[in-house]
């Protein structure tokens, strides 16, 4: 009996030194799972999934009432995009590439994420919209229009990014055009073939009673090859872009000027119509899917606008530094001259619609064969 009874305290006796040893192990292993570097790997649901979808804002871990608990695997709840999706983004180098020059340069201030390339022409960022590569481009507004139309409302436009950034430059030191009346009798240069440029000099040119062909001879090329003309004197005068034009016009040295602001010209028409240039198109499928992306990205591009528009020095490095003027002290000049705008949901329509009609009036192919109905404008 009594060595029944000593069997049993030692028993008990090893019992309460394995509790003692795993209450000690139990309390290193809490200090590991409340580090917020690393996440315990050995629960799935405590793994993480997403990074935060603000860049900015670090996630905060959530505080535990005991050390053995595993974190809670629930997301915590942001006012920014879902999941931290990534936007697969295009830009046109130019006006529009300038425009987005702050939320390309400085993503981390960015409410949403961004994959993006700065493309040459339009039917890159048309081809990537067609076939779900890019989620939003910019884009001339009436290939917009044309995507439109062609595609049964598979795109909307999101907004509206500059008014008129075109202008009609003179070489050789002449001063002889002042205004579209001075161009008869005269061979102009263009880039733009079959885009926006194209269909507002031949507008310009019929409203002020000039026939292309008969009164004036128009020819087109790349906007490089154009300024590299205009710079020898090889032609007399060209119709280009900024900062293309304000590229020509600084390396011309005195010998190329800027004739007529078309923008003006088109305002002098009197028609009532704003000279909307580009257009921010999205994929209506990924408009479904990720309104909050949409959401997102508009309110970084209206920010990236805004700082660019009243931020010249600084803005003019980072659009050199992408590569889409050749040098800071072009973009600066340019800035100003792009118009930089910004407008988006109900105040498309009435902004850009007289602007449409009048393209259609002028040839209907140029917007793909009718004016668009309100269904492409994306109002949230």
């Amino acid at each position: 009996m009594k060595k029944c009874k000593r069997l049993a305290a030692l028993l008990m006796a090893a019992v309460l030194l394995i509790t003692i040893s795993a209450c000690g192990g139990g309390n290193s292993s809490a200090e590991n799972t409340t580090q917020p570097t690393e996440a315990p790997v050995s629960t799935p649901e405590a793994t993480p999934t997403e990074a935060p979808a603000d860049p900015t804002e670090a996630p905060t871990p959530e505080p535990t009432e005991a050390p053995e608990e595993t974190p809670s695997a629930e997301p915590e709840e942001t006012e920014t995009p879902s999941e931290g999706g990534t936007v697969k983004l295009a830009v046109l180098s130019g006006p529009t590439g300038v425009g987005a020059a702050k939320m390309l340069s400085v993503p981390e201030e960015n409410v949403g994420t961004y994959e993006y390339v700065i493309e040459a022409d339009n039917n890159a960022v048309v081809a990537g919209l067609t076939n779900g590569d890019l989620d939003i481009a910019t884009m001339a507004s009436n290939v917009a229009v044309n995507l439109y139309n062609k595609t049964d409302g598979g795109v909307r436009i999101l907004a509206l990014g500059t008014l008129g950034v075109l202008h009609i430059l003179e070489s050789n030191g002449g001063t002889s055009i002042n205004s579209i009346a001075d161009l008869a009798g005269r061979t102009i240069w263009s880039a733009g073939q079959g885009a926006n440029p194209e269909y507002i000099l031949r507008y310009l040119l019929e409203q002020n009673g000039l026939e292309v062909g008969t009164d004036v001879e128009v020819l087109f090329g790349e906007a490089s090859e154009i300024q590299a003309k205009l710079l020898t004197g090889e032609i007399e005068c060209a119709m280009l872009p900024v900062p293309a034009a304000t590229a020509a016009i600084i390396k011309g040295e005195g010998q190329v000027r800027d004739a007529v602001d078309v923008t003006e010209a088109w305002n002098d028409l009197g028609t009532g119509s704003k000279l909307v240039m580009t257009a921010v198109v999205a994929r209506t499928e990924f408009l479904e899917e990720h309104p909050d992306l949409a959401d997102a990205f508009l309110k970084d591009y209206e920010a990236s606008i805004n700082y660019v528009n009243e931020n010249v020095d600084e803005a003019s490095q980072m659009v050199a530094d992408l590569g889409i003027t050749p040098s800071a002290p072009i973009a600066k000049q340019a800035i100003p001259q792009c118009h930089l705008t910004f407008i988006a949901g109900a105040d498309m329509q009435p902004a850009i619609a007289d602007y449409f009609r009048a393209l259609w009036q002028l040839d209907p192919n140029s917007i793909g064969g009718f004016v668009p109905d309100d269904g492409i404008y994306y109002v949230p």
